[in-house]
């Protein structure tokens, strides 16, 4: 299959996934499990590159394993969070704000300002995985080899900021304070930074491939939208307000990249 076969299929399948999303969001009045299609769209668009994809086996396999350990993990805990946490309350503003201010109904706001923005996005942010697996057949060669590690790296440094964060949070004599230890001492946002390792490590497999070369705009807005955007902004702007002493946090400890925490 060819390579504009192959993106308009996977752009089809993902316009399905939103559009049945969107029909379910009327229903519950709810768009917080966006965040768990987010990662699990990506799989979804992954299988069907592994499908149609002309790459070879050995990278057609790689790509799949690593986005599939990624987003069925994190879908996974984006669901259990909302079941936890209860609806987002960004997601609640960004809407009440829209039916306030501009008068758009529910339908209307989730469609304009959560589903419109985010598909793309998401075929973006995946592009390592489709245009990787779209061949031509190309041996898997060293920087493969460092992309895979790269992945892995990422995944497991999201995966134990998660845990460190779920398990702070837990504990009642946490309430009110700033979470600063294990790998949120030496980065502020290491589950942000873990998931850009794995989307670069991503695209540095696809890049052995003609069309995968292409993809280093997917990883690029991922890391613009974790670090300028909805990311770490939006969640520092709330955590300065809420969270005594975070300003010297911020002082401390690098914003992204972990790095040894400075003096106070």
């Amino acid at each position: 299959m060819d390579l504009v076969t192959l993106l308009a299929i996977n752009a089809a399948i993902l316009l399905t996934l939103f559009f049945v999303l969107w029909l379910i969001f009327q229903k519950t009045r709810d768009v917080t499990p966006i965040d768990s299609v987010w990662a699990l769209g990506m799989v979804a668009l992954a299988i069907s590159s592994f499908l149609f994809g002309s790459a070879s086996d050995d990278r057609k396999y790689l790509l799949l394993g690593l986005c599939a350990v990624w987003g069925l993990r994190l879908g996974g805990y984006m669901l259990w969070r909302w079941r936890d946490h209860g609806p987002d309350r960004r997601y609640e503003a960004m809407v009440g704000k829209a039916k306030t201010n501009k008068g758009w109904g529910f339908g209307q706001a989730t469609a304009r300002l959560v589903i419109a923005p985010q598909a793309p996005m998401l075929f973006i942010v995946c592009l390592p995985v489709q245009l990787g697996q779209a061949g031509p057949p190309v041996a898997l060669g060293m920087l493969a080899m460092v992309g895979a590690a790269l992945a892995v790296v990422g995944i497991i440094f999201e995966t134990v900021s998660d845990w460190q964060l779920t398990k702070f949070k837990k504990n009642p004599d946490n309430a009110g304070k700033v979470m600063q230890y294990g790998l949120w001492r030496y980065t502020r946002h290491p589950n942000y930074f873990g998931d850009a390792c794995v989307w670069w490590g991503l695209f540095l497999i696809a890049a052995e491939t003609p069309a995968g070369i292409w993809s280093f705009f997917g990883p690029a807005l991922l890391t613009w939208t974790l670090m300028k955007w909805s990311g770490a902004p939006t969640v520092e702007n709330r955590l300065h307000k809420t969270r005594e002493g975070y300003a010297d946090y911020v002082r401390r400890t690098s914003g992204f990249i972990p790095m040894p925490p400075k003096a106070s």
